[in-house]
């Protein structure tokens, strides 16, 4: 059996505020480490329910360098560092049994979520085929088009609804309940590490029953930005358009793929700042 777990920051439990996801901020280092124990968690339980498992662990947050490699449990490989195919979820593909999503955030807009955004402070919205999607929708949704079911999600309670919204059956662990943007009725770290190692075998072991998301071409995909600069660049790419209100701009994709990696390059070009 080939798993990957995905590993987010913001709905690790613990965290609240941005000055502990942020590598430039003096709380950073705690939550590497309450990130890293986390990612651990559900590494031992998946190989409770099958110890011969491959396991592939993708940072997932930030500058995808912030689980501590010497932390992490020797019988998982961890895929590091940036710009990669398939962003969050690098290391996936066909054969990949099931996917687990570890440390996840609600999209932006929703809420009360912690630290809920969408890619980055710049995209507002993404809507495919007219359903309002974020992290875990666009991850999910590219994890089903190559036919893997995300199986596990953890993160504040907020973010649980969303993944539950998307596929009810899957298992589902909230390590908080969000109060608002910086703030949360957290569980005790290593209540949430016991909650989610058992979570992560009841998962694995249940992944038959959990189907894909998957979401079929051709797909109109609209995407709102934040910054005009952005806009301006984003219709310098072939097929795309501004559309609707002044913060929109849309495109056709054939299929889902194609719609993800042009939504990960619309969030790179929101990263772009005026000359």
């Amino acid at each position: 059996m080939k798993l990957l777990i995905s590993v987010d920051m913001e709905g690790i439990s613990g965290i609240v505020h941005s000055s502990e996801t942020n590598p430039e901020r003096y709380d950073y280092q705690c939550g590497r480490e309450l990130m890293t124990a986390e990612a651990n968690a559900v590494v031992a339980g998946v190989l409770d329910a099958d110890p011969t498992a491959e396991v592939l662990v993708a940072d997932a947050h930030g500058t995808f360098r912030n689980l501590l490699p010497e932390q992490l449990d020797r019988r998982a490989r961890l895929v590091r560092g940036k710009p990669r195919a398939l962003n969050m979820l690098a290391g996936l593909d066909e054969e990949t049994d099931a996917a687990l999503f570890v440390g996840y955030h609600v999209r932006a807009g929703e809420g009360p979520g912690v630290l809920a955004h969408t890619m980055n402070g710049e995209i507002l919205d993404v809507r495919v085929a007219g359903r309002s999607l974020g992290e875990i929708g666009l991850n999910a949704a590219m994890a089903g088009h190559l036919g893997v079911p995300v199986v596990l999600l953890s993160g504040d309670d907020a973010a649980c609804a969303e993944m539950n919204d998307l596929v009810p059956v899957a298992v589902t662990v909230a390590v908080k309940e969000a109060l608002g943007m910086a703030a949360a009725v957290t569980l005790h770290p290593e209540e949430a590490r016991d909650r989610l190692r058992r979570a992560a075998a009841d998962a694995v072991s249940r992944r038959a029953e959990i189907p894909p998301l998957a979401l079929t071409g051709p797909l109109d995909v609209e995407v709102d930005l934040a910054s005009p600069h952005t806009i301006d660049l984003a219709t310098l790419v072939p097929g795309v358009s501004r559309a609707g209100g002044a913060r929109t701009v849309a495109f056709t994709s054939p299929d889902y793929a194609t719609a993800y990696r042009l939504i990960l390059l619309l969030a790179q070009l929101a990263t772009i700042k005026p000359a």
